[in-house]
Parts: C-alpha cells; sequence; structure tokens
C-alpha cells in the first residue's frame, strides 16, 4: 500500500526531480508534486511524495535535513480539509 508524504520548507528551485531522487534512496517513490501558485505559476515551498514502499524510513531519514539551505519538514500527509466556499 502506497503512503502520501508531506514535504514542506522546500526551496523555490528544488524540483521534482530532485525530490524524486532524495526520497528515492529510501524506497520506491510512485509520484511527486510540487505544489504551485495558481496565479503566477510559481513554486509554493511544499509538496507531495508518494511512496509505493519505505515511506516510513524516508520520514524518519529526512524531517529536519538540511536540503538547499532548508530545514525540510517531512511526514505523513493528513487528508485535505474541506473549505467552506467563497461567494463573491
Amino acid at each position: 500500500m502506497s503512503k502520501r508524504i508531506y514535504v514542506g520548507n522546500l526551496s523555490f528551485s528544488t524540483t521534482e526531480d530532485e525530490v524524486r531522487q532524495l526520497f528515492g534512496a529510501h524506497g520506491s517513490v510512485t509520484s511527486v508534486h510540487l505544489v504551485t501558485d495558481r496565479d503566477t505559476g510559481r513554486p509554493r515551498g511544499f509538496g507531495f511524495v508518494e511512496m509505493a514502499d519505505g515511506a516510513d524510513e524516508a520520514i524518519e531519514a529526512l524531517n529536519q535535513t538540511s536540503v538547499d539551505g532548508r530545514s525540510l519538514t517531512v511526514n505523513e500527509a493528513r487528508p485535505r480539509e474541506e473549505r467552506p466556499r467563497r461567494s463573491w
């Protein structure tokens, strides 16, 4: 069963391939998604990694490690909370 991992405090210059390599050292990476601002298209500094195996090891090994001069926050992703719709 795959596990979805939250990765925060990423440098804006970090690429999906770099994240895939970082997590790939701990198991099989299924997908990487770095979140971008929908208006500007610029990176928001966080993303999600889905791993088929090795997720717990990756979380343990990579949380609070320094990548591109920034200390990563790595933990199991929580389900997205429903937010009320805005009515303009």
